[in-house]
């Protein structure tokens, strides 16, 4: 059960001092009927309520993908620099974060949540979750350099980077598939064959793919079909 004012604010009608305020003018409907009480307690997934005629559906997490464009830090706040959240501040939906990192320099798909579960799932290790990366590096990157990076490559770290998959586009250009997260990770094991990154971008993180037609620092909420893939493969 959640309060009238607490489930408007959750579904991103305003403030709570807002939605008081549309409450109290009458334009909201529990069920079709005209409710002026705030504190009217409902069933968040079985009650209709709208307001001015438009019915807010509730969600209890929220899903977003982002094409993060280079520039923007992978944070939830920071006081000097713009965060992949505040791209979406006009959601109105509190306590999103992203799910993994993108370095400052880097674009492409970025999960926006405030499902702490699916993140976890999609970022542990153990459920072997790919993520794909466009990379252009500095110099060719020759077969014995690809299987190293298959094989495990020493980044410096107490274990060596788990297994990968390199397939090569041009001389200088690769899509690198990995099924970890860890801190500078492209940048590091491409360092550790002698090489280095010019240009990154994630193209899909699990069933996840970076749409063709989003524009860099453009978002949309996870379609009906992505969400399924999500649950088909056991992440939601």
């Amino acid at each position: 059960m959640m309060r009238l004012d607490r489930f408007l604010c959750e579904t991103g009608q305003g403030t709570r001092s807002e939605v008081k305020q549309l409450i109290r003018k009458g334009f909201v409907t529990v069920n079709g009927l005209q409710e002026t009480a705030a504190d009217r307690k409902l069933e968040e997934e079985a009650d209709v309520v709208a307001v001015r005629g438009e019915v807010c559906l509730f969600q209890k997490f929220h899903y977003y993908l982002l094409h993060k464009p280079a520039g923007v830090i992978t944070a939830t706040r920071d006081q000097s620099q713009q965060t992949v959240v505040d791209l979406l501040a006009g959601e109105k939906v509190r306590n999103l974060f992203p799910v993994g990192r993108l370095d400052k320099d880097a674009e492409g798909l970025l999960l926006i949540t405030d499902d702490g579960e699916l993140a976890h799932k999609l970022l542990s290790p153990k459920k072997h979750v790919d993520k794909t990366y466009f990379v252009r590096t500095k110099l060719p990157l020759c077969q014995q350099d690809a299987k190293c990076l298959e094989a495990g490559v020493d980044i410096g770290d107490e274990t060596l980077t788990l297994p990968a998959r390199v397939e090569q586009i041009a001389d200088n250009e690769i899509k690198l598939i990995i099924q970890e997260g860890r801190f500078h990770q492209v940048k590091r094991m491409l360092e550790a064959v002698g090489n280095e990154v010019i240009y990154l971008k994630r193209l899909s993180m699990g069933p996840l793919a970076l749409p063709k037609d989003l524009e860099k620092g453009s978002f949309r909420p996870l379609n009906r079909e992505e969400l399924l893939k999500l649950r088909q493969e056991n992440l939601l």
